[in-house]
C-alpha cells in the first residue's frame, strides 16, 4: 500500500472512530466496531513500522517504536477503543508539523516571482512570448527596462547598465554593450537590449546555480532533534516498567495499561506545539521559518557567515565622495553632475539628484549617449557628465578605483562624483547582538573583492573574511568549518548564495527583493528589511526550545508517575487512554506558551 500523507491519516482514523461509535452505540454492532478500529490500527501501525525503518535507516530514532507497541498491545487485548485514542493523538501530531510546515512555505509564494521565466522572442520584427525553457540557441531576444535576463546571451544592439550583483556578489553595475555576453538571472537596467542565445535556459548560469543546490541538498547534514534525544531513554524506560509488571502480575493485560499511559504524547505533541508557536511568533516579527527542525538548528547556531551584497550593505550605490580639482568645490561638482543627469533614468543618476539638497541649476539642449554619459548647457557653459573618456578625450583623466561619475566644464576636467555600497545601518548593532547572544564566530562570504570586503568586515565587527568567492567557493569555505563550532548559518539574498543556503545547516535569505532561488533554498526568510530580524530569530528560537523542552520532560514526569501507577494494577487500559489527554491537555497548554514568550 502506498504511504498515506498524515492529513489522511488523521482523516482515516477520525472517520473509522464515528463508523465505530454509530457501530457500537447505535447499532449495538460491538463486534463490527472492534474489527474496524483494528483492520485501520493495523494499517496504520504498518505503515508508521515502515517509517520507522526508514529512519533507522536515515541513523535516527524516534518514538515510533513505542507508538507501535502501544497500538499493538491494546488491539491485542480487544481494548480497542484505547487503541483509537491513541491512534487519534499520534496522527494528529504528524498533522499538525505537516501543517505548519505547508504554512510557512505558502507565506513565501509572494518573493518567489523573479525567476527567469519568459523570453521576448524576435521573429521578423515582431516580439512572441515563450516560456524560458523554450529558447533556443542562437534565438533573437528583446530584454526590457527592468527584466531578469532568461538565458546567457550576446547583446546584439543596444547599452544598458546590467546589475549582476545577484549572481556574482559585485555590487557595481556593469555597462554592456554589443558584443558582450550577458548572464541568465542577472537584472537589465534602464534601457532595453536586443541578444542572441548562446545557450538555452537549461544550461545557462541560473540553472548552473540551481544544480549546486540541488546537489547540496542531496547532502544533507545529520542532526537529532529534541525528541529523538529523549526517545530512547524514555522508550527503555517504559518497556522496562511494562515488562517487570506483566512479569510480577503474570498477566500481559497490564502490559498494554502500562504502555498506554506511556505512548508518547509528549514528545510527538508537545515539541511540535511550541515549534508552530515559534514559527508563529517569528512571522509576526517578520521571520518566515519553514519548518520546526529549522527552529531547532537556529537555537544551536555557533558560527553565521553572511554576503556582503545587499545582506551587510543595502545593495544600493550612493554617493559617498566629491573629489573636486583646484579652483572647484565638492558642492560645485555635485550639483553639476546632479544636474546634467537630472533627466537621465540611469541608477546613478538617480543617486546624484538624491544627494542634492538645495537647488539644481537650470539646464538646457541636454543629450544622453547611453551607456556613457550626458550634457548639457549651463549659464552658457557645455557640461559633461560621465564616464571618463567622455567628458575629456580618452586619457586625460586619472580614474579612480571606486565606481565614479566624471565632470568636465567647457573642456576642462572639475572633478567627479564617487559611488559606493552603503553598510546597512543595523548592522554593526546586529553583530554585536549576535556576540552577545553568545555566536562567536561570524564570517563574511563575499564574491567581492578583499580590500571592499575587508573594510566592511572591520566597520561592522564581522570576524573572519573570504573575499573574492564563486557560488562553488562559498560552499567551500562553509565545509571547512571545523565540527565544533556547528551548526553554521548562511545569511544571503542573491541567486549566486542558493548553493551555500542550502549547504549551511540553517540557510537564511533577505527574502525582501524576492530573490526567487535564495529564497527558495533557504531554511528562514526574513520578510523586512533589517539585518536584525536575524538575531531576533535566533532569539526566538531558543526561547522556543526553551519552552518545548520544558513541556517535553513536564510530559515525561508525569507519564512515568502514571506508568508507575499503572504498573500496580489500578488503572484500567481505557482511563489510561483517556488520562494521556490530560498529559496532552497539559504539555500542550505549557508548549502554547512559545507563542507569547516575550513577544515581539
Amino acid at each position: 500500500m502506498a504511504k498515506l500523507s498524515n492529513y489522511k491519516r488523521l482523516w482515516a482514523v477520525l472517520i473509522v472512530g464515528v463508523l465505530a461509535l454509530i457501530l457500537a452505540f447505535g447499532v449495538q454492532q460491538n463486534g463490527w466496531a472492534q474489527l474496524l478500529v483494528t483492520v485501520l490500527g493495523s494499517i496504520i501501525a504498518l505503515l508508521m513500522f515502515i517509517d520507522m525503518v526508514k529512519t533507522l535507516r536515515s541513523g535516527k530514532f524516534g518514538v515510533d517504536l513505542l507508538a507501535i507497541t502501544a497500538v499493538i498491545a491494546t488491539l491485542a487485548i480487544g481494548e480497542y477503543w484505547a487503541a483509537l485514542i491513541v491512534l487519534l493523538m499520534l496522527t494528529g501530531g504528524d498533522a499538525l508539523e505537516d501543517y505548519a510546515t505547508h504554512k510557512a512555505n505558502s507565506d513565501l509564494q509572494a518573493l518567489l516571482e523573479n525567476s527567469p521565466q519568459v523570453a521576448h522572442v524576435i521573429i521578423e520584427e515582431d516580439l512572441k512570448d515563450v516560456v524560458a525553457e523554450d529558447v533556443q540557441v542562437g534565438d533573437k531576444l528583446l530584454i526590457k527596462p527592468g527584466e531578469i535576463v532568461p538565458v546567457d546571451g550576446t547583446i546584439l544592439s543596444g547599452t544598458a547598465t546590467v546589475d549582476e550583483s545577484s549572481l556574482t556578489g559585485e555590487s557595481k553595475p556593469i555597462d554592456k554593450g554589443p558584443g558582450d555576453m550577458v548572464m541568465s538571472g542577472s537584472l537589465n537596467g534602464d534601457t532595453a537590449v536586443r541578444l542572441v542565445a548562446d545557450k538555452r535556459a537549461a544550461d545557462s548560469q541560473y540553472q548552473n546555480i540551481v544544480k549546486l543546490v540541488k546537489q547540496a541538498e542531496s547532502q544533507p547534514a545529520h542532526f537529532v532533534r529534541l525528541a529523538d534525544r529523549y526517545a530512547v531513554p524514555f522508550t527503555i524506560l517504559a518497556y522496562v516498567i511494562a515488562g517487570i509488571a506483566w512479569a510480577v502480575a503474570g498477566d500481559s493485560t497490564r502490559f498494554a495499561q502500562v504502555l498506554v499511559v506511556a505512548s508518547p504524547c509528549p514528545l510527538i505533541l508537545a515539541a511540535p506545539v511550541a515549534l508552530v508557536a515559534g514559527m508563529g511568533r517569528a512571522s509576526q516579527a517578520g521571520v518566515i521559518v519553514k519548518t520546526g527542525t529549522t527552529i531547532e538548528k537556529l537555537a544551536l547556531i555557533k558560527t553565521m557567515a553572511f554576503d556582503k551584497t545587499g545582506t551587510i550593505t543595502l545593495g544600493q550605490l550612493t554617493v559617498t565622495e566629491t573629489r573636486p580639482e583646484a579652483g572647484y568645490d565638492a558642492e560645485t561638482v555635485l550639483k553639476l553632475a546632479a544636474a546634467v543627469e537630472q533627466q537621465s533614468n540611469h541608477i546613478l543618476a538617480r543617486s546624484l539628484v538624491q544627494a542634492v539638497t538645495t537647488t539644481l541649476p537650470d539646464i538646457s539642449d541636454a543629450t544622453e549617449v547611453t551607456g556613457e554619459g550626458v550634457q548639457a548647457t549651463i549659464d552658457g557653459k557645455l557640461v559633461k557628465a560621465g564616464k571618463a573618456d567622455y567628458v575629456m578625450p580618452k586619457g586625460a583623466i586619472q580614474r579612480v578605483d571606486e565606481t565614479a561619475v566624471y565632470v568636465s566644464v567647457a573642456g576642462q576636467y572639475v572633478g567627479c562624483v564617487v559611488f559606493a555600497d552603503r553598510v546597512r545601518p543595523e548592522a554593526a548593532a546586529t553583530m554585536a547582538q549576535l556576540h552577545q547572544l553568545g555566536i562567536s564566530h561570524l564570517m563574511m562570504i563575499s564574491g567581492d573583492r578583499q580590500p571592499i570586503a575587508a573594510q566592511i568586515a572591520d566597520e561592522v565587527g564581522i570576524d573572519d573574511v573570504h573575499a573574492e568567492c564563486l557560488p562553488h567557493d562559498k560552499i567551500a569555505v562553509l565545509k571547512e568549518v571545523p565540527s565544533t563550532q556547528h551548526p553554521v548559518a548562511m545569511v544571503g539574498d542573491g541567486v549566486n548564495d542558493a548553493p551555500s543556503l542550502v549547504t549551511a545547516d540553517v540557510g537564511i535569505a533577505m527574502g525582501v527583493h524576492g530573490a526567487t532561488a535564495a529564497s527558495e533554498s533557504a531554511d528562514v526568510v526574513i520578510l523586512k528589511d533589517d539585518l536584525m530580524r536575524i538575531a531576533r530569530a535566533v532569539k526566538i528560537s531558543r526561547e522556543t526550545m526553551s519552552v518545548a523542552r520544558q513541556s517535553v520532560l513536564i510530559g515525561i514526569l508525569i507519564c512515568t508517575i502514571l506508568m508507575l501507577i499503572a504498573s500496580v494494577g489500578v488503572i484500567p487500559t481505557i482511563i489510561g487512554a483517556m488520562l494521556q489527554e490530560v498529559v496532552d491537555t497539559v504539555t500542550i497548554l505549557w508548549a502554547l506558551k512559545a507563542r507569547s514568550r516575550g513577544r515581539e
